[in-house]
């Protein structure tokens, strides 16, 4: 494939590399046997062509929304360390753009989708803590600890994690006594070993980050285990492919946010989403703001299945067997006590996209660690801090989760034009730091944008199970 991306703003740029680490030959501008065009100076092209503007770091930032979610309840808004909103406005432009090539000509939401979990719930910046407010940084000997008590589990393993009596119904006072004169990265190891998720920042180059081979630069695509970046060159097709989009089934078997965005995405896109959930622990999404549920989920189907027997077990079998993408965001080891293995399933299949996402990545000796989209982002680096008072921000809300969602989508659909089969290792730490440099730090006014609001309800749990089973001949 061959296409130009025009324009020298932090989201084209990021565009044109997600492109070439796909596999495309990229141009500064178009000739005659381009595929495509991501056009921010009007060239005129009157193929396929994704028409936008050239836009700025911290622009971007501000037009997200993201801005906003980032600093002091009482304190002013702060720009992220890197460029966060231009690379989600750019995954974003650089999947439009596949899409539109292979026939679709769909227009996709913008850098704004980091900010509407937010907006739809009513959250707020509120540093130290995140927006959601189950995360705190708290200060340590040499840094800052992101600490995620999302669940009661975790808060559970608050004692056995610092080996000393941990009040459960107001843990803070003591977890930042107990932390503040420790180092910074035994406390994270020993809390991925308890699979408590805890991230640390600074988080200098460590094991698993060589281990899966991203030294630096971080990328955001793992393709069949091989760390996609960009490359120069690339072949010269004289004759243009005609490219296109065959009609794709996708299995959802993620939750929360990262795999759900990237499914609401596909489903724009045209493709038929199936949400598969477990009967006794459905997404748990599903208890959280109706109108951002409905959002990720109007337009989707609904199956639930009790894991727990062996009808189960095979009508799960027998979906991600039919579908073109599966999507899943659990620990490998999780689906393997289901009898699923994605090794397996792509190895038995013609052609097909499987994306896993996970919090560290699905290999390497974290391939277990537990993490969510703040604790990820802040051990990728992405923490801001307010000059006044020194007081540290999670950037945005869950940010980690709405930046793989992005990728997870383009990483798919790159995927399903390309043929044959690939497995997208797709981890929340590393599309973090993928975003992470030293962008000048411009002003911007701080932006409120309007979210998106839902076309239609989400299904209820299982609202589809039965004729989707049939359908497939799963019944």
């Amino acid at each position: 494939m061959r296409v130009a991306v025009t324009g020298e703003g932090p989201a084209l740029r990021h565009a044109a590399r997600l492109l070439a680490a796909a596999g495309a030959t990229v141009l500064p501008a178009p000739d005659d046997d381009v595929d495509g065009v991501l056009d921010a100076t009007g060239t005129g092209h009157d193929g396929a062509v994704v028409r936008t503007e050239d836009t700025s770091a911290a622009g971007d930032w501000a037009a997200s929304g993201a801005l906003a979610l980032t600093g002091r309840r009482d304190g002013p808004p702060l720009a992220a360390p890197g460029i966060p909103a231009s690379a989600a406005r750019g995954a974003l432009l650089a999947t439009e753009l596949l899409a539109r090539i292979a026939g679709s000509p769909v227009t996709l939401p913008g850098a704004e989708v980091l900010s509407e979990r937010a907006a739809l719930a009513g959250l707020r910046r509120d540093a130290p803590r995140s927006a959601g407010g189950a995360l705190r940084l708290l200060r340590t000997a040499d840094g800052w600890l992101g600490v995620n008590v999302a669940r009661a589990s975790d808060a559970e393993l608050l004692p056995a994690w610092l080996e000393a009596p941990v009040p459960l119904d107001d843990p803070w006072p003591m977890l930042a006594e107990l932390v503040a004169e420790r180092a910074a990265a035994p406390l994270a190891e020993r809390a991925r070993l308890l699979g408590l998720p805890v991230g640390a920042h600074p988080a200098p180059a460590d094991e698993q980050l060589a281990a899966r081979g991203q030294t630096a630069p971080v990328s955001p695509l793992v393709l069949n285990g091989e760390v996609r970046r960009a490359v120069g060159g690339g072949g010269y097709e004289p004759r243009r492919r005609a490219w296109t989009l065959e009609p794709t089934l996708v299995v959802d078997l993620s939750s929360l946010w990262a795999g759900p965005l990237c499914g609401h995405l596909l489903t724009l896109l045209g493709a038929r989403v199936i949400k598969v959930e477990s009967t006794h622990r459905p997404d748990g999404a599903r208890y959280g703001s109706a109108a951002f549920y409905d959002l990720l989920h109007g337009g989707q189907e609904s199956v639930a299945l009790d894991f727990g027997t062996p009808e189960g077990r095979t009508a799960l079998a027998g979906l991600v067997g039919a579908a073109d993408i599966v999507i899943e965001g659990s620990r490998p080891r999780a689906l393997c006590q289901l009898g699923v293995v994605a090794e397996d399933v792509l190895a038995n299949a013609r052609a097909g996209c499987w994306v896993s996402i996970t919090a560290y990545g699905r290999t390497g000796p974290w391939d277990n660690a537990v993490g969510f989209g703040d604790d990820a982002a802040i051990a990728g680096g992405l923490v801001a801090f307010d000059r006044d008072t020194g007081t540290p921000a999670p950037c945005g809300d869950a940010i980690a989760d709405p930046l793989t969602g992005v990728h997870a989508a383009f990483a798919a659909v790159a995927c399903r034009l390309g043929g044959g089969t690939w497995l997208a290792d797709l981890a929340l730490r590393e599309q973090a730091a993928a975003t992470v440099c030293a962008a000048p730090a411009e002003p911007a006014a701080e932006v409120t944008p309007v979210p998106r609001r839902p076309e239609r309800p989400a299904p209820a749990l299982g609202e589809h199970t039965a004729a989707v089973l049939h359908e497939l001949g799963l019944a």
